[in-house]
């Protein structure tokens, strides 16, 4: 990475360290905080007013006290909420991280089968937790039985239903890719919803922590590795930009992301001939698929789409595929961030065993000729 651009990129960083750091031994709680595109408005001890991610202002109001007449019903949320509903995965993973996951969870949109979380599993199995239909085709029928105080959600398409129903919603995605400082504070934005302010505060400091020793152990690295991560598709090129956490974390980490210059939502369409343009001096490529859809090693990959045959990673890089727990173990994002960072400097990390990914072989052990 160029200088001035590692700069860019570790600057605002190293600023939020740095305060959070100072604050820590705080006991006041923030009245205003701001998290990404999210925001927490603390009024008073009776009233949180909270942005979500589509821009929506949703008032939280104690059980006991009673509504006041200024507010949309809409967007009431009594607290703490005892029953929710969420969509997505790393939500689910943050109401672990608050502590409130079991008890409180009662939908989701993705069958047992897809989860590896022990308290969903368990709940799913027992019937206290129901699959309510793929995310695009929710039955609200089944879901309005379930009574939820809440639901998260990224889809905005399913507002107006929600409203109509009467049950209010927060959307926890934004038309821009979290930033890292966003990431790892969206535990905050959770927390009053809930009442776990404190927990969520243990939460930042602890990942914000795991960011601190990244910085220190890959400081003076020497050579940066090149970095890129995303994937090419039939039809469609996606990537993670430069302003997602983990292209910020890679810069944070003494690394050359690939994709600093594209701006944009997760998993951002590009063309292909940029893709394969980073391709030529990339080192590390971390890409989308799991070893369930295939990506069982290097040949596997360039067999599934073979323009990726030529990239430099697939041919004498290193190719990462994330483990299939790796999308629910938000509520682990500082082992996250140090796993990445192993990848990046092995070096530095010695003996790192992975949980989360994988490096993909060259060949799968048929094609190398070893026994099965």
């Amino acid at each position: 990475m160029k200088p001035f651009v590692r700069v860019m990129v570790a600057v605002p960083i190293f600023l939020w360290l740095v305060c959070a750091c100072s604050n820590s031994g705080e006991e006041k709680q923030a009245d205003f905080i701001q998290i990404g595109e999210f925001t927490v408005n603390r009024i008073s001890d009776q009233r949180t007013e909270v942005r979500d991610g589509a821009g929506r202002t949703l008032v939280l109001i104690p059980r006991d006290v009673p509504a006041p007449d200024d507010v949309d019903p809409h967007r009431l949320v009594r607290t703490p909420v005892k029953r929710v509903v969420a969509y997505g995965f790393f939500d689910v993973a943050i109401m672990r991280a608050l502590g409130v996951l079991e008890g409180t969870l009662v939908g989701v949109t993705y069958p047992a089968k897809r989860w590896y979380v022990d308290d969903v599993k368990k709940g799913m199995a027992a019937g206290k937790i129901a699959f309510l239909g793929d995310a695009s085709s929710i039955d609200f029928e089944r879901l309005k039985q379930l009574q939820p105080e809440l639901v998260l959600t990224w889809d905005l398409a399913a507002i107006p239903m929600l409203d109509e129903l009467g049950i209010p919603c927060a959307v926890t995605s934004t038309p821009t890719a979290m930033c890292l400082n966003a990431r790892m504070r969206f535990v905050q934005f959770l927390a009053p919803f809930f009442n776990r302010q404190k927990e969520a505060d243990a939460f930042f400091d602890r990942v914000n922590q795991a960011l601190i020793a990244i910085r220190d152990r890959t400081a003076g690295c020497g050579s940066p590795p090149k970095v890129m991560w995303g994937d090419i598709y039939e039809k469609r090129v996606l990537v993670e930009p430069g302003n997602a956490w983990v292209g910020e974390l890679i810069g944070l980490a003494e690394s050359d992301y690939l994709f600093n210059d594209v701006y944009g939502t997760s998993c951002i369409e590009i063309s292909v001939e940029r893709f394969l343009y980073s391709g030529e001096t990339a080192d590390i490529f971390f890409t989308y698929r799991t070893r369930d859809s295939g990506a069982t090693s290097k040949a596997a990959l360039a067999r599934m789409n073979p323009l990726l045959a030529d990239i430099r990673p697939l041919k004498e890089g290193k190719v990462y595929v994330p483990l299939p727990h790796y999308v629910q173990s938000g509520d682990h994002l500082d082992d996250i961030l140090t796993e990445i960072a192993a990848i990046l400097h092995p070096e530095v990390y010695p003996d790192y065993r992975y949980r989360y990914f994988m490096e993909l072989p060259d060949t799968d052990p048929q094609e190398s000729g070893a026994p099965s």
